[in-house]
């Protein structure tokens, strides 16, 4: 076994190559992307910061209740949010919330197209499908470290990890509504003259609504899930203090930032669940 160890293919410096040649080579690419992504993450921040608490606290109620129209949920909604302020995480809150929505944004405006591709092209998703599973499947920390390369401290390489992580979800979800549209819908418009466009906007995609709703609820739960490693790159939000819980070994402090957490991804999931709406 020696042999083996002593020729050892050295993947971790082709690795360490391809991250050096794009720091030297790209660093205005990854500046400009940074600039874009702040960008995006600063205006929703400006519009979940700006207004009072109680004022947002009020239109988010106001949302669930045209979207259920459930009392009860409704009542949770408000009481949920209310407890956030009362412990004091609401601006963490908001942050979080800032990191998850542009990370929503960026894997549905990505992964829509993608899996729309995927499903048109069989050869596509073929070559895809191994790059997806790795995605989701590598140790999260592993690419933390060329984020950090690339784009420094802050929120900008904790969305990057977000949706390197969570994107998969829409990508396989649209695949899926796509490619499963009954052969006779597409026959049928076919029939009347439809264009390829035309099938796709006005029968795939009403078809596959549905998983691609799943895939918008799976990719906020997933990077809801991820606040925690964004922290460690230096993205503000509900990690910061559960890190600070963790090394503190604070349970109290643990308990409240998680309570908070788990009412943001309940809150989250009942308003993109559109499907149960009677």
């Amino acid at each position: 076994m020696e042999w083996l160890t002593e020729n050892k293919i050295p993947i971790g410096r082709w690795a360490k190559n391809v991250v050096d040649w794009l720091t030297e080579n790209a660093a205005w690419f990854f500046d400009g992307l940074s600039v874009a992504l702040e960008a995006m993450i600063d205006a929703i921040l400006w519009v979940l910061q700006t207004p009072h608490p109680l004022v947002l606290i009020a239109a988010v109620t106001a949302l669930a209740w045209y979207l259920r129209r459930s009392i009860g949920f409704t009542v949770f909604v408000a009481a949920g949010l209310l407890l956030i302020v009362n412990q004091g995480y609401w601006e963490e809150t908001t942050e979080t919330l800032a990191l998850v929505l542009a990370s929503a944004v960026v894997c549905m405006g990505l992964g829509v197209p993608l899996g729309i591709a995927a499903a048109r092209r069989p050869w596509l998703y073929a070559l895809m499908r191994p790059v997806l599973d790795l995605m989701q499947t590598i140790p999260t920390f592993v690419y933390l470290i060329p984020a950090l390369i690339l784009f420094g401290l802050g929120m900008v390489p904790g969305l990057i990890a977000t949706v390197i992580f969570a994107i998969p979800a829409p990508i396989r979800l649209t695949h899926l509504g796509i490619s499963s549209t009954p052969k006779p819908l597409l026959e049928a418009g076919e029939a009347f003259g439809a264009t390829k466009r035309q099938l796709l906007w006005k029968v795939e995609l009403p078809y596959a609504m549905p998983q691609i709703r799943a895939g918008l609820t799976q990719t906020i739960m997933l990077s809801l899930s991820m606040v925690v490693i964004a922290a460690l790159v230096g993205a503000d939000g509900l990690g910061v203090p559960t890190l600070r819980a963790l090394n503190q070994v604070n349970i109290a402090r643990g308990f409240e930032v998680g309570l908070a957490i788990v009412l943001v991804a309940i809150i989250l999931d009942r308003l993109m669940k559109r499907e149960d709406v009677r």
